[in-house]
């Protein structure tokens, strides 16, 4: 990988590197794992939550699950309003 910087940091890059006796390249993994951690913290589940995806997932071994389609329809004619009733002509 090549990167390009201005002149202006790669003289710090340089510097850092030399006062703390370590390479360029464990210089920019370290900078660029403090910015993805600040950036995209990584999120921990809870022992609750654990517990509940080990259920979800005995469930859906089970076959207890509805697929997206069946979610989608009952939630479609759930919203669905009953048509009104015609009164039918009596034949003659």
């Amino acid at each position: 990988m090549t990167i390009s910087l201005p002149p202006e940091m790669a003289k710090q890059v340089e510097e850092v590197s030399r006062q703390e006796s370590r390479t360029h390249s464990e210089l920019v993994r370290e900078a660029l794992r403090r910015y993805f951690c600040s950036r995209f913290p990584v999120a921990t589940a809870s022992r609750a939550e654990l517990k509940a995806i080990t259920r979800s997932r005995a469930e859906v071994e089970q076959g207890h699950f509805v697929t997206l389609d069946q979610l989608l329809d009952d939630l479609a004619s759930a919203h669905r309003k009953p048509r009104a009733t015609r009164a039918r002509k009596n034949p003659r």
